[in-house]
């Protein structure tokens, strides 16, 4: 499939620059969803001749915008329109609540749901380490494609909790039906490579790299509710947080 093309206007009079005036234009019809996600966009060489302008103004212009992550740039696959990212807070939300509040529809396929005893999961959910600990893996997705792998271990009394549940709405939302309200969570974001099952269930191909977090939530009186490690796409999810000064 050819890129398709993208009116754009020069104007060699404007105080703008010209790569910035290209760059905001195409970043525009991206917004707009004149390109959408996984569309090859036109090479270097082409928009230089179609638009009359130097190479190095439209390599600039195109850098720009995958420093913006609209655009990814893949060796032997060309350059192509990013998939949506998922811009998360770093509050206490979930994967589900986030895609719901950027318009999107998420879908989740549980693909493991078994009582096993893991003594790191137990240790945190500070229980003995032979405790039998609902275990589920669900894959994470929206706009046809995967964008995380998420991992979560669950005190025995929520081993009733059923894979229809968990593939209809949110981890904290079955949670919250059942009167437990996460209040408080420690989380710790990192990076790494993918392993080989994440990596098929990601769809990834090379050497890219997932963001992790791994997250304790506790309920308000300090009890443990559950215990997760996710991994996401690092080209389709950001984490959003704020800093200030006390």
């Amino acid at each position: 499939m050819g890129a398709h093309l993208v009116s754009v206007e020069i104007d060699r009079e404007s105080p703008v620059p010209l790569y910035h005036q290209v760059a905001e234009q195409l970043s525009a019809a991206v917004a707009d969803g004149r390109l959408q996600p996984g569309d090859p966009f036109e090479n270097e060489v082409a928009l230089a001749q179609r638009l009359g302008l130097s190479r190095p103004t439209v390599r600039r212009a195109i850098q720009e915008m995958v420093d913006q992550g609209l655009l990814v740039r893949r060796r032997g696959l060309g350059t192509h329109v990013a998939n949506r990212k998922v811009h998360r807070r770093a509050e206490l939300t979930s994967l589900f609540d986030d895609l719901r509040r950027e318009g999107r529809t998420p879908v989740t396929t549980v693909v493991r749901h078994e009582l096993v005893a893991d003594e790191r999961a137990a240790s945190a959910l500070d229980l003995e380490p032979d405790t039998p600990l609902l275990l589920v893996v669900r894959v994470r997705g929206a706009d046809g494609h995967p964008i995380a792998v998420m991992t979560n271990w669950l005190p025995p009394q929520h081993a009733d909790i059923t894979r229809e549940e968990l593939e209809d709405t949110g981890l904290y939302a079955v949670l919250r039906g059942r009167g437990v309200r996460p209040a408080v969570a420690r989380q710790t974001i990192g990076a790494r490579m993918p392993t080989s099952v994440e990596r098929r269930h990601l769809g990834l191909r090379g050497q890219q790299p997932v963001l992790t977090m791994t997250r304790m939530a506790f309920d308000a009186s300090g009890r443990a509710v559950e215990f997760g490690d996710h991994c996401y796409r690092a080209e389709d999810y950001s984490i959003d947080i704020m800093v200030d000064e006390r």
